[in-house]
């Protein structure tokens, strides 16, 4: 069992033995302390232990398919796609996800950052894809079309054992720029009874061949950092020579099945996509955790002061 997911399973086990045994509140305070110290010292190693391995680059990357290119400039930084798989599947806890091929995160983040974002860079092979429809697109008909499907969704991720989804809306209603092929769009999310929303901010590069897909994943409130951060984004991501979506060659090149607008509906409720938001709300969620142990303990401490039947401790947690 990974290590994150013992800290809920610690704190809990001491916030119940903290509340049972009224009798004997010393010895239970001392033991509560002593196994969530315990867990946030394994986390804060994790945490160390993660930060020291991860491999960033910068500069040129040149993307696992050979169809398009990375360029990381400074306040940036890049990690590969069997790191980035690493911290997706066995650190955030999401199914695997091979089609991931890297990720880009603000110089300062890593995996542990609260107030952040990342990007998930993927190649989607799916051929060319037309965009004569762009402008044309009902996206508030589109958005009701998905609302009233996530009952089915929902039930099939039941099935997998994962909790409801609600689309919220759009965070920022898609926009295709015919010019430099690229569309953007972002959705918000909330999963379950989660405390805070979640936002996916997508943009798609469209090329000769299939389409660059990179996905900001955060928390809702870091739309503005996204927004911000965007056209930075974007700027470090083109097509190689050949691949562009000017070089199609209509006598061997592929179409895709999907057109503009299918990008966005047919990716808006993708499992792909829900794993991905989840990867953030893991974190978040467990942050909760531990935020909660200080919660509880004041609770504990204070009572205990009220009573007389604890002395007064340190709030300090090594």
């Amino acid at each position: 069992m990974r290590t994150l997911a013992l800290i809920p399973l610690l704190l809990v086990a001491f916030a119940v033995n903290c509340f049972a045994d009224k009798g004997g509140k010393k010895k239970a305070t001392s033991q509560a302390e002593d196994s969530a110290q315990l867990a946030l010292k394994n986390y804060l190693l994790l945490e160390d232990s993660v930060n020291k391995a991860m491999k960033y680059e910068t500069g040129h990357i040149t993307l696992k398919q050979g169809n398009a290119e990375l360029n990381i400039p400074e306040g940036f930084k890049f990690l590969n796609a069997e790191q980035s798989q690493y911290i997706f599947n066995k650190l955030f806890g999401n199914p695997k996800n091979e089609s991931i091929i890297g990720t880009i995160w603000p110089a300062e983040s890593t995996p542990f950052t609260d107030s952040s974002y990342v990007f998930t860079v993927k190649y989607e092979d799916m051929g060319y894809v037309k965009d004569d429809d762009a402008k044309d697109i009902d996206y508030k008909k589109m958005l009701k079309d998905i609302q009233d499907g996530e009952p089915e969704v929902n039930k099939e991720r039941a099935a997998q054992g994962y909790g409801p989804v609600h689309i919220v809306g759009w965070a920022k209603q898609p926009y295709y720029d015919g010019k430099e092929k690229v569309l953007h769009w972002a959705k918000e999310a909330r999963f379950g009874d989660a405390e805070e929303n979640t936002l996916n901010y997508e943009v798609r590069v469209l090329g000769r061949k299939g389409v660059l897909s990179l996905t900001a994943i955060s928390a809702a409130a870091q739309l503005p950092l996204v927004e911000k951060d965007i056209n930075k984004v974007l700027g470090m991501a083109a097509f190689t020579s050949g691949n562009r979506y000017a070089d199609y060659n209509s006598s061997t090149d592929k179409i895709a099945a999907y057109t503009v607008g299918g990008l966005v509906a047919g990716t808006i409720l993708t499992k792909i996509g829900f794993w991905a938001i989840l990867a953030k709300f893991t974190k978040l969620i467990i942050a909760g955790v531990v935020a909660a142990f200080y919660g509880v303990r004041k609770w504990l401490t204070g009572k205990a002061r009220k009573n007389k039947e604890v002395e007064p401790q340190d709030s300090t947690v090594a």
